[in-house]
């Protein structure tokens, strides 16, 4: 290739044969393999170009995008290629990969609310266009109103689909994020395959598969954490017309969804592909005669490993279960039996806690001996034993820690948790000499988030 952006588009598409399908054969559309990691890549290409075209752009240009996902990936990757700056407008539940990624691009990213909805001025769409009329000389992509979006894929992804599966397509399941790829995809298939039924995923909480359903959008918006799907309203160039069924798929069960692609079918996909599978299993499984249906494998899990792809963050969102005590042993997010916790040996140096602790992201540590905590270090601790000899970064780690420890059974009583985090402190759990682990104050909050979220 004379470029890597000629790798963008033709990409595979696998059947998925592990996963319950019902009658049906599902198919997954991988554009997890597009350069930039996602979907998104061609819309990215396509309305640069579009750009381009109509002399809006020239190179070195300032352009200016609202994204709450992987659009923004492949516009940097694109502006990096072509010689265009890029100042990117993300929602602040994008996750630290996608942000780290856009950086290492050369994209500017400004970060905004993501609790807020259109109108309000820190609205990420709103607050991007504003910056762009405000820029001079800059433009405002617009993937929400720009027609170069569902063009691309009514002239690359349907092709490709409907050639790989040999002109014999039943659903294609679609999730809409600005809607280009379902209303792309519809009006291709419209013209090529009429019967093929366009299938809408939305996170639970979006008012976009109450809209098809019932003819009208919800009283009330819901949040999500789905990255890159569900809106609050319905863009400028999303086509719901051709939509006959849609499904609402909670976060739950989304996330789960990813696991089990992964677990099954060794895809390891982006959040939204979650819901999106999770939508295409429904209607597999609710199916009454064989049907050949498709879905698209919008991005990489490589962007999630924080979240859905980690044990702790699953468990602190209560997505996933695990053994039940009913006492404090239920606070504890990283218990020291299922080697959880990162903890430092009571013959360790002073650096190889601090070492610990920037690799853990942590501020401080138990310290073991023999299994029975005997002490807790923090950075406090450590900076007080360097500060005059750095040298003391070699001493034992006893030299350094706190060793007058309060601690608390597992049946002790949250009202005893808050009198110790008035203290300042951590609560240390201990069943006689066994350590089971720290309760710190966001355990709390988590649990107690929890047990709302049952009631």
């Amino acid at each position: 290739m004379a470029s890597i952006l000629d790798l963008i588009g033709n990409t595979p598409l696998v059947q998925a044969r592990r996963l319950a399908t019902g009658p049906c054969q599902l198919f997954l559309k991988l554009e997890n393999q597009n350069p930039g990691g996602s979907i998104k890549d061609r819309i990215a290409l396509s309305m640069i170009e579009a750009a381009e075209r109509e002399k809006k752009i020239q190179p070195g240009s300032l352009l200016v995008e609202a994204t709450a996902g992987n659009t923004g990936l492949g516009l940097a990757l694109v502006a990096a290629q072509k010689g265009y700056r890029l100042l990117i407008v993300v929602p602040d539940k994008m996750s630290q990969e996608k942000i780290f990624h856009l950086k290492a691009l050369g994209a500017e990213v400004q970060l905004t609310r993501s609790d807020v909805t259109k109108g309000h001025p820190e609205y990420y769409q709103d607050k991007a266009a504003r910056l762009a009329r405000d820029t001079p000389g800059a433009f405002y992509i617009n993937q929400f109103g720009n027609e170069a979006n569902p063009w691309a894929h009514e002239h690359t992804t349907g092709p490709e689909i409907w050639e790989q599966l040999e002109h014999r397509v039943d659903a294609v399941v679609c999730g809409v994020g600005t809607g280009g790829t379902l209303t792309g995809l519809a009006r291709f298939f419209a013209k090529v395959s009429p019967q093929t039924e366009i299938v809408l995923a939305d996170p639970a909480g979006s008012i976009l598969a109450p809209l098809v359903n019932s003819g009208k959008p919800p009283a009330q918006v819901g949040s999500w954490l789905v990255e890159g799907i569900g809106e609050d309203f319905v863009p400028p160039v999303c086509d719901l017309s051709r939509v006959r069924k849609a499904y609402s798929i909670p976060d739950r069960e989304a996330l789960l969804t990813c696991r089990e692609l992964l677990r099954k079918e060794g895809v390891m996909a982006g959040t939204s592909t979650g819901t999106l599978v999770a939508a295409a299993l429904r209607y597999c499984r609710e199916a009454s005669t064989p049907k050949r249906v498709v879905t698209l494998v919008g991005d990489s899990g490589n962007k999630y490993l924080s979240k859905v792809y980690n044990d702790f963050w699953m468990l602190d969102q209560g997505f996933i279960e695990r053994e039940r005590y009913g006492d404090l042993r239920d606070l504890i997010s990283r218990r020291h039996h299922d080697h959880a916790v990162a903890t430092v040996s009571a013959d360790e140096r002073v650096l190889t806690a601090y070492q610990r602790m920037k690799l853990y992201d942590v501020s401080q540590l138990p310290v073991l001996q023999s299994g029975r905590i005997i002490g807790i270090v923090d950075e406090e601790d450590i900076l007080a034993e360097v500060y005059d000899n750095p040298e003391h970064f070699n001493e034992p780690v006893t030299e350094a820690m706190e060793s007058h420890l309060v601690t608390v059974g597992p049946k002790a009583s949250i009202p005893e948790l808050m009198e110790i985090f008035k203290r300042g402190m951590v609560a240390i759990v201990v069943d006689g000499d066994e350590f089971l682990g720290l309760i710190t104050r966001i355990d709390l909050l988590n649990w107690l988030r929890r047990r709302s979220d049952e009631k």
